[in-house]
């Protein structure tokens, strides 16, 4: 059963905004988890992009999104997002959201997330 469903990507000129989406199937059960996004260009490793409390009420972004991406969850629509603006072309990839309980310490560490989507291709082109 696919638990998370990801969508929002596209192509989009340098300096330009998109919203990507996450759709989980968790239920009431949604806001116990951590949901993070990660991404991966091509010829790269997978990495963290941001990630976020059950709760909502803390976040965290990797530098090279801070100021530019915000994360946000609502949990009453078991859904997280990830406004993304002042796209780059470096932040072309495949952008994955992500589940876990996992203690917050551990947030980077994708083995520590359960749950995964399919990925959405997000292209900045230059």
């Amino acid at each position: 059963q696919v638990q998370l469903v990801e969508s929002g990507g596209g192509l989009v000129q340098a300096g330009g905004s998109l919203r990507l989406s996450c759709v989980s199937a968790f239920g009431h059960t949604f806001s116990t988890y951590i949901m993070g996004w990660f991404r991966q260009a091509p010829g790269k490793e997978r990495e963290f992009v941001g990630c976020i409390t059950g709760s909502g009420g803390n976040t965290d972004l990797r530098d090279s999104a801070k100021g530019r991406f915000i994360i946000s969850r609502d949990n009453a629509k078991n859904t997280v997002c990830l406004q993304m603006n002042g796209l780059k072309p470096e932040d072309t990839a495949v952008y994955y959201c992500a589940a876990g309980h996992l203690p917050w310490s551990y947030r980077w560490d994708e083995t520590q997330y359960g749950y995964w989507g399919q990925g959405t291709q997000v292209t900045v082109s230059s």
